[in-house]
Protein backbone atom coordinates (compact mmCIF):
# COMPACT_ATOMS: atom_id res chain seq x y z
CA UNK A 1 0.00 0.00 0.00
CA UNK A 2 1.16 3.37 -0.81
CA UNK A 3 1.80 5.39 2.68
CA UNK A 4 -0.50 8.58 2.11
CA UNK A 5 1.94 10.45 4.48
CA UNK A 6 3.70 13.32 3.11
CA UNK A 7 6.41 13.94 1.58
CA UNK A 8 9.27 15.37 3.96
CA UNK A 9 10.35 18.66 2.19
CA UNK A 10 13.49 21.27 3.40
CA UNK A 11 11.75 24.81 4.75
CA UNK A 12 13.58 26.09 1.72
CA UNK A 13 11.88 23.71 -0.52
CA UNK A 14 8.49 24.66 1.01
CA UNK A 15 9.16 27.92 0.92
CA UNK A 16 9.90 28.10 -2.81
CA UNK A 17 7.23 26.13 -3.96
CA UNK A 18 4.73 28.33 -2.52
CA UNK A 19 5.96 31.39 -4.11
CA UNK A 20 5.79 29.12 -7.49
CA UNK A 21 2.64 27.95 -7.65
CA UNK A 22 1.21 31.33 -5.78
CA UNK A 23 2.52 33.22 -8.43
CA UNK A 24 1.30 30.29 -10.75
CA UNK A 25 -1.89 30.88 -9.38
CA UNK A 26 -2.05 34.95 -9.82
CA UNK A 27 -1.30 34.32 -13.43
CA UNK A 28 -4.19 31.97 -13.70
CA UNK A 29 -6.62 34.64 -12.50
CA UNK A 30 -5.34 37.90 -14.46
CA UNK A 31 -4.59 35.95 -17.89
CA UNK A 32 -6.63 32.67 -17.59
CA UNK A 33 -9.86 32.53 -19.46
CA UNK A 34 -12.30 31.84 -16.62
CA UNK A 35 -14.73 33.94 -16.01
CA UNK A 36 -15.04 33.58 -11.91
CA UNK A 37 -17.89 34.68 -9.92
CA UNK A 38 -17.50 37.95 -8.20
CA UNK A 39 -21.14 39.42 -7.15
CA UNK A 40 -23.57 38.62 -4.72
CA UNK A 41 -27.25 39.11 -4.30
CA UNK A 42 -28.71 40.64 -1.26
CA UNK A 43 -32.38 38.65 -1.84
CA UNK A 44 -31.67 34.69 -1.29
CA UNK A 45 -32.83 32.84 -4.34
CA UNK A 46 -36.01 31.37 -4.22
CA UNK A 47 -35.22 27.64 -4.34
CA UNK A 48 -33.05 25.60 -2.19
CA UNK A 49 -31.39 22.62 -3.72
CA UNK A 50 -29.02 21.59 -0.55
CA UNK A 51 -28.01 22.62 3.09
CA UNK A 52 -25.91 21.43 5.53
CA UNK A 53 -24.62 22.36 9.00
CA UNK A 54 -20.94 21.03 10.89
CA UNK A 55 -20.47 21.81 14.26
CA UNK A 56 -18.29 25.00 15.24
CA UNK A 57 -16.59 23.45 18.48
CA UNK A 58 -15.71 19.84 18.93
CA UNK A 59 -13.26 18.27 21.63
CA UNK A 60 -9.99 17.14 19.77
CA UNK A 61 -7.47 15.12 21.05
CA UNK A 62 -4.42 17.43 22.39
CA UNK A 63 -5.44 20.54 20.63
CA UNK A 64 -6.08 23.49 22.45
CA UNK A 65 -9.96 24.79 22.80
CA UNK A 66 -8.87 28.30 22.22
CA UNK A 67 -7.86 27.55 18.48
CA UNK A 68 -11.26 26.61 17.65
CA UNK A 69 -12.37 29.45 19.17
CA UNK A 70 -9.82 31.52 17.07
CA UNK A 71 -11.44 29.15 13.98
CA UNK A 72 -14.89 30.47 14.87
CA UNK A 73 -13.28 33.97 14.46
CA UNK A 74 -11.82 33.71 11.42
CA UNK A 75 -14.80 31.85 10.06
CA UNK A 76 -16.98 34.65 10.76
CA UNK A 77 -14.96 37.03 8.49
CA UNK A 78 -14.52 34.33 5.75
CA UNK A 79 -18.62 33.84 5.41
CA UNK A 80 -19.18 37.21 5.45
CA UNK A 81 -16.71 37.36 2.34
CA UNK A 82 -18.89 34.35 0.92
CA UNK A 83 -22.17 34.53 1.70
CA UNK A 84 -24.70 35.30 -0.76
CA UNK A 85 -22.42 35.20 -4.34
CA UNK A 86 -24.28 34.02 -6.93
CA UNK A 87 -22.88 31.83 -9.71
CA UNK A 88 -24.17 32.64 -13.26
CA UNK A 89 -23.94 29.97 -16.21
CA UNK A 90 -20.45 29.76 -16.94
CA UNK A 91 -18.78 31.32 -14.38
CA UNK A 92 -16.73 29.71 -11.82
CA UNK A 93 -16.03 30.15 -8.43
CA UNK A 94 -12.94 30.27 -6.12
CA UNK A 95 -12.51 29.78 -2.91
CA UNK A 96 -9.25 32.07 -1.97
CA UNK A 97 -9.85 34.43 -4.86
CA UNK A 98 -13.24 35.78 -3.40
CA UNK A 99 -11.47 35.28 0.17
CA UNK A 100 -8.41 36.70 -0.09
CA UNK A 101 -5.06 36.42 1.56
CA UNK A 102 -6.07 35.55 5.50
CA UNK A 103 -4.00 38.56 7.08
CA UNK A 104 -4.06 39.70 10.34
CA UNK A 105 -4.88 42.84 8.74
CA UNK A 106 -8.25 41.80 8.12
CA UNK A 107 -8.69 40.73 11.21
CA UNK A 108 -8.10 36.97 11.01
CA UNK A 109 -5.91 35.37 13.94
CA UNK A 110 -3.84 32.48 14.44
CA UNK A 111 -5.92 28.82 14.46
CA UNK A 112 -5.07 25.46 13.80
CA UNK A 113 -4.10 24.05 10.66
CA UNK A 114 -2.74 20.82 9.21
CA UNK A 115 1.11 20.87 7.92
CA UNK A 116 2.94 17.93 6.77
CA UNK A 117 0.79 15.60 9.04
CA UNK A 118 0.77 17.63 12.07
CA UNK A 119 -0.82 20.26 13.94
CA UNK A 120 0.07 23.73 13.90
CA UNK A 121 -0.98 26.74 13.93
CA UNK A 122 -1.36 29.91 11.28
CA UNK A 123 -3.31 33.04 10.51
CA UNK A 124 -6.37 32.16 9.32
CA UNK A 125 -6.46 28.96 10.66
CA UNK A 126 -9.92 26.49 10.38
CA UNK A 127 -10.76 27.54 7.14
CA UNK A 128 -10.62 24.50 5.85
CA UNK A 129 -14.27 23.97 8.10
CA UNK A 130 -15.74 26.45 5.16
CA UNK A 131 -14.15 25.16 2.26
CA UNK A 132 -15.29 21.35 3.17
CA UNK A 133 -19.04 22.46 3.67
CA UNK A 134 -18.94 23.96 0.71
CA UNK A 135 -17.76 20.60 -1.26
CA UNK A 136 -19.57 18.29 0.36
CA UNK A 137 -22.94 20.98 -0.41
CA UNK A 138 -21.75 20.88 -3.96
CA UNK A 139 -21.52 17.19 -4.08
CA UNK A 140 -25.38 17.43 -4.10
CA UNK A 141 -25.85 20.20 -6.69
CA UNK A 142 -25.49 20.09 -10.61
CA UNK A 143 -22.63 21.93 -10.33
CA UNK A 144 -18.77 21.03 -11.51
CA UNK A 145 -16.24 21.12 -9.78
CA UNK A 146 -13.18 21.32 -11.45
CA UNK A 147 -10.69 21.89 -8.72
CA UNK A 148 -10.66 20.24 -5.39
CA UNK A 149 -7.80 18.83 -3.25
CA UNK A 150 -8.27 16.06 -0.37
CA UNK A 151 -6.84 15.84 3.47
CA UNK A 152 -3.90 13.24 2.67
CA UNK A 153 -3.04 12.43 5.68
CA UNK A 154 -6.00 12.63 8.60
CA UNK A 155 -4.63 13.04 12.19
CA UNK A 156 -7.66 13.63 13.93
CA UNK A 157 -9.59 10.86 15.67
CA UNK A 158 -13.15 9.34 13.95
CA UNK A 159 -15.79 10.60 16.33
CA UNK A 160 -19.75 9.92 15.23
CA UNK A 161 -18.68 10.46 11.52
CA UNK A 162 -21.67 10.90 9.26
CA UNK A 163 -19.53 11.23 6.04
CA UNK A 164 -17.82 9.61 3.51
CA UNK A 165 -14.11 9.64 4.21
CA UNK A 166 -12.05 11.50 1.95
CA UNK A 167 -15.06 13.72 1.36
CA UNK A 168 -13.53 16.71 2.53
CA UNK A 169 -11.78 19.66 0.55
CA UNK A 170 -8.06 20.89 2.01
CA UNK A 171 -7.56 24.58 1.64
CA UNK A 172 -3.80 26.79 1.29
CA UNK A 173 -3.72 30.34 0.03
CA UNK A 174 -3.95 30.32 -2.82
CA UNK A 175 -2.80 27.11 -4.62
CA UNK A 176 -4.86 24.87 -3.41
CA UNK A 177 -8.58 25.95 -4.28
CA UNK A 178 -11.65 24.56 -4.44
CA UNK A 179 -13.26 26.16 -7.73
CA UNK A 180 -16.82 25.45 -8.62
CA UNK A 181 -18.08 25.87 -12.33
CA UNK A 182 -21.71 26.36 -13.09
CA UNK A 183 -22.44 24.43 -16.62
CA UNK A 184 -26.38 24.57 -16.54
CA UNK A 185 -28.63 26.97 -17.47
CA UNK A 186 -29.73 28.11 -14.36
CA UNK A 187 -28.43 30.92 -11.80
CA UNK A 188 -26.53 29.10 -8.31
CA UNK A 189 -26.43 31.32 -4.65
CA UNK A 190 -23.60 30.20 -1.80
CA UNK A 191 -25.40 30.85 1.94
CA UNK A 192 -23.04 30.63 4.46
CA UNK A 193 -23.36 31.65 7.90
CA UNK A 194 -22.68 31.15 11.43
CA UNK A 195 -25.31 30.21 14.23
CA UNK A 196 -24.52 30.14 18.18
CA UNK A 197 -23.53 26.43 17.62
CA UNK A 198 -23.11 25.67 13.76
CA UNK A 199 -21.76 26.84 10.54
CA UNK A 200 -24.38 26.34 8.06
CA UNK A 201 -24.63 26.51 4.21
CA UNK A 202 -27.12 26.52 1.67
CA UNK A 203 -27.37 26.04 -2.12
CA UNK A 204 -29.95 28.12 -3.40
CA UNK A 205 -31.17 28.29 -7.71
CA UNK A 206 -33.59 29.93 -9.38
CA UNK A 207 -35.39 27.39 -10.21
CA UNK A 208 -36.94 24.36 -8.94
CA UNK A 209 -34.51 21.53 -9.04
CA UNK A 210 -35.75 18.35 -10.33
CA UNK A 211 -32.93 16.00 -9.00
CA UNK A 212 -31.91 14.85 -5.92
CA UNK A 213 -28.01 13.27 -5.15
CA UNK A 214 -27.11 10.46 -2.51
CA UNK A 215 -22.94 10.43 -1.47
CA UNK A 216 -22.70 7.10 0.04
CA UNK A 217 -19.53 4.97 1.15
CA UNK A 218 -19.78 1.30 0.45
CA UNK A 219 -17.29 -1.47 1.56
CA UNK A 220 -14.49 0.88 3.00
CA UNK A 221 -11.66 -0.36 4.72
CA UNK A 222 -9.26 0.69 6.55
CA UNK A 223 -5.52 -0.82 7.17
CA UNK A 224 -2.49 -0.36 9.48
CA UNK A 225 0.79 0.05 7.66
CA UNK A 226 3.91 -1.29 9.17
Amino acid sequence: MESLKPIRRSPMRIYLGKKYYRSKRYMDWIFGDKKFSVKNEERPLEHQVFTHQTLLLRELKDVDMWLQHNKVKNLKIATQKLNKIVIRPGETFSYWRLLGNTTKSKGYVDGMILHYGKVTTGVGGGLCQLSNLIYWMTLHTPLTITERYRHSYDVFPDSKRSQPFGSGATCAYNYLDLQIKNETNNTYQLIVYLNDTHLVGEWRSEFQPIQTYEVYEREHLITREY
